[in-house]
């Protein structure tokens, strides 16, 4: 799963990076505890181009009356996504990628203390999620949600949590937006192995109200 994450890049490289027009409501960078029904940033194409946008981090789904109307939906397991009611719209035509510099996961030691890792791509590089939007609400209460993909952890993440985001190779990114015809559904496994480098922190990251770059440092 994915249910925290870093980001440090900043909007104009963002942007850059996946040639998108940038909006002017963008929320603050770098970021090193991004939390659920945060305002993350996120890549979607339209019919002309690219687009670096604003979205609440907790996908709702239309039929909810509220956005605390059911379950939190952060994430979407990509083995069941075409069958979910709530997720199989936005996966067919709403599809869009979260850009991250690493994310964190929790792995129980002995004593059952809740030890958090940090996962990022082994070479330093920033990580594309693959996601999915859906618009929610009406008139000035209407928002963009999004849930980030997750399937079964590959070889970097075994030893540190069963489950992981779906990353995507830059070579991939049009096929996820809809940009490069049919076969989307083939990206949605593991990253190759070596591809992730998982790294132990510190216990500061429990907490949602944790801030700073010191919460990716590794523990020596």
């Amino acid at each position: 799963m994915c249910g925290r994450f870093a980001i440090k890049v900043s909007s104009d490289v963002m942007a850059q990076m996946f040639e998108a027009l940038p909006s002017n409501d963008l929320p603050t960078v770098p970021n090193y505890n991004v939390c659920p029904t945060d305002r993350i940033h996120v890549i979607r194409s339209d019919e002309t181009s690219r687009r670096l946008v604003a979205m609440r981090w907790g996908f709702i789904p239309r039929w909810y009356k509220s956005p605390s109307d059911g379950p939190l939906l952060i994430n979407a397991r990509g083995e069941t996504i075409a069958e979910k009611p709530a997720f199989r719209d936005a996966a067919r035509t709403r599809r869009c990628i979260v850009p991250a510099s690493g994310f964190y996961e929790w792995r129980k030691d002995d004593e059952g203390n809740r030890l958090p890792f940090h996962i990022h791509h082994a070479d330093g590089g920033p990580l594309a999620f693959a996601a999915i939007w859906q618009n929610w609400g009406t008139d000035e209460g209407a928002m963009d949600t999004v849930a980030i993909i997750t399937t079964g952890a590959g070889p970097g993440m075994r030893a540190v949590h069963h489950r992981e985001p779906v990353t995507l190779a830059s070579a991939d990114w049009a096929l996820w937006l809809g940009e490069a015809g049919h076969g989307a559904s083939r990206l949605m496994r593991s990253a190759p192995e070596g591809a992730l480098r998982a790294v132990r922190v510190g216990t500061e990251v429990n907490s949602n109200r944790a801030s700073g770059s010191q919460l990716i440092d590794p523990i020596p």
